[in-house]
């Protein structure tokens, strides 16, 4: 696949082995200014291959975090807003998010939210961001160890996906990204999950196409339900435990990447569903299966001392005292809202430790 775009509401993800198709979708003569946001490592590996493919963006600012989940708070925001006006920068430049999860969700908030807002291109390099982080307009920061307390909806001006970065991460980062993969494939059809199962992600030498259909997938949720107000909310079958571990690790300074925090969330919410929405003892052991295959290396060799019932507590999606979840019926058969007691949760987190 040498390139390709689809619309998600009202702005383009395109897909493109070549940077210099960026151009297709940024006019620099449209801004004042641009910005690129990038970390140590985005800076090394991505930006000179941007900038020599994209010559109009040579006389951007360039504005360096350190990477990972540690720095995506409130003071890392203070810093690139102070940043953003010792430059000058008004209400017609333009934000460039260079990066990872991270990078997309803080730099897309930062923009948001500096002098109510200047537009944002995202260039995810990570997997994880191609085909999840960069698509659906959340943005957001942590805040007292909260994965993503503070935040908004706010979509980008265009998404630019270029495989090619792929090349620059190590297996764990391809592997942090392929779980949202196979959480896609879960929500989506009984064919899709025959499809992934198929896959080693290993062995993947062109992600092209398969990140085509994970956008198609995800697309196809968004765009009924923009706002997480219902149907969106399939989207987070494995993330309300997930997102707990995560939390949790990153409290404790346990290195705990997001997808592999997601990997064991489908898992233990794999049990749930099959207590309480009736997901077959097959389908079960499928998902585990194929899960402890590809992870069974990177997840945490014992999880119960992480201190998770403290987390999950301030999970989103929670209303008031009552913790809900996305589970699946069956293959491509989500259920959300769906009400876990903290006994059976505890079960279910209970079989996961048995697992690893």
């Amino acid at each position: 696949m040498g390139s390709s775009s689809t619309k998600v509401g009202n702005y383009q993800v395109a897909i493109s082995s070549q940077l210099r198709d960026l151009t297709k979708i940024f006019n620099p003569e449209k801004h004042s200014q641009s910005f690129i946001l990038v970390d140590e490592n985005t800076k090394a590996l991505c930006l000179p291959r941007l900038l020599h493919a994209v010559p109009a963006l040579k006389n951007s600012h360039i504005l360096e975090i350190r990477s990972g989940e540690k720095i995506k708070t409130i003071d890392t925001c203070k810093k690139l807003w102070q940043a953003l006006l010792k430059k000058n920068a008004d209400r017609s430049s333009l934000m460039i998010n260079l990066g990872g999860g991270v990078i997309g969700d803080m730099g897309g908030f930062v923009a948001c939210t500096y002098k109510r807002g200047i537009p944002f291109i995202n260039i995810p390099t990570t997997l994880l961001s191609q085909v999840d982080a960069t698509i659906g307009g959340k943005l957001g920061v942590d805040f007292n160890d909260v994965k993503n307390a503070v935040g908004i909806f706010k979509n980008p001006q265009a998404v630019f996906i270029h495989p090619g970065f792929l090349k620059t991460l190590p297996g764990d980062e391809l592997l942090s990204g392929f779980a949202e993969m196979i959480k896609h494939s879960l929500i989506s059809s009984p064919k899709m999950w025959d499809e992934i199962k198929k896959v080693n992600p290993g062995r993947i030498k062109n992600w092209d196409s398969m990140i085509y259909q994970s956008l198609l997938a995800k697309k196809k949720i968004v765009e009924k339900d923009p706002f997480e107000k219902n149907t969106r909310k399939v989207l987070n079958f494995g993330h309300t435990l997930g997102h707990a571990f995560e939390s949790a690790a990153l409290h404790d300074g346990i290195k705990l990447l997001h997808g592999h925090a997601v990997a064991l969330g489908m898992i233990a919410e794999s049990f749930l569903s099959s207590r309480i929405c009736g997901l077959s003892e097959k389908h079960l052991h499928e998902i585990t299966d194929f899960i402890l295959l590809h992870y069974h290396r990177q997840l945490h060799s014992d999880i119960s001392d992480i201190n998770w019932r403290r987390w999950i507590t301030h999970d989103k999606k929670n209303t008031g005292d009552r913790l809900n979840f996305t589970l699946l019926q069956s293959i491509g058969k989500p259920v959300i809202n769906a009400h876990c007691d903290m006994r059976l949760i505890a079960e279910a987190v209970r079989f996961l430790n048995s697992k690893l």
